[in-house]
């Protein structure tokens, strides 16, 4: 019974790792548009935008929209999301850490799981719904090695 279940895992999961992509980008586009512009609550649920050019919050903020809109659309996807993953370390390692060990006391665990949300994206790649493969042409799937081929039932 599990032959069928992991036929239709393996078929679906270029698609569930592209709609993880799309989700998460969306979501990480949308705290940056907060804080950039003041909507969808504004920064940090205060109504309010970011100053311009303030150091780090505007340039974080720059980060999230940017990168959370290339890997939504799958421009770029693993570059945006290495560089949207760094941003968040770098968010969570010298604002949140420093007020308590774990995420759930220092209010970091946004920053921690777009961190790692992202580096995930980095290895798995953007998934099937891509604007890569449009403009680029999807990835050639390279043949593995002959010592790395799984033997044959011959």
């Amino acid at each position: 019974m599990s032959a069928p279940l992991n036929s239709f895992t393996e078929k679906s999961t270029p698609h569930v790792l592209a709609l993880f992509r799309v989700v998460t980008g969306l979501l990480f586009a949308c705290h940056g548009a907060a804080s950039l512009f003041g909507v969808l609550g504004g920064m940090a649920g205060t109504g309010h935008a970011v100053p311009a050019g303030s150091w780090p919050g505007w340039y974080a903020a720059v980060i999230q929209l940017a990168g959370g809109l290339l890997v939504m659309l799958g421009l770029g996807t693993r570059a945006a999301a290495f560089i949207s993953s760094g941003s968040m370390a770098y968010a969570y390692f010298s604002m949140h850490q420093p007020n308590a060990l774990w995420p759930i006391q220092n209010g970091g665990e946004a920053a921690a799981m777009f961190c790692w949300a992202f580096l995930l994206i980095v290895f798995t790649g953007p998934g099937s719904w891509a604007l890569d493969r449009v403009f680029f042409g999807a990835p050639e799937r390279r043949a593995a090695p002959v010592a790395e081929r799984a033997p044959s039932a011959a």
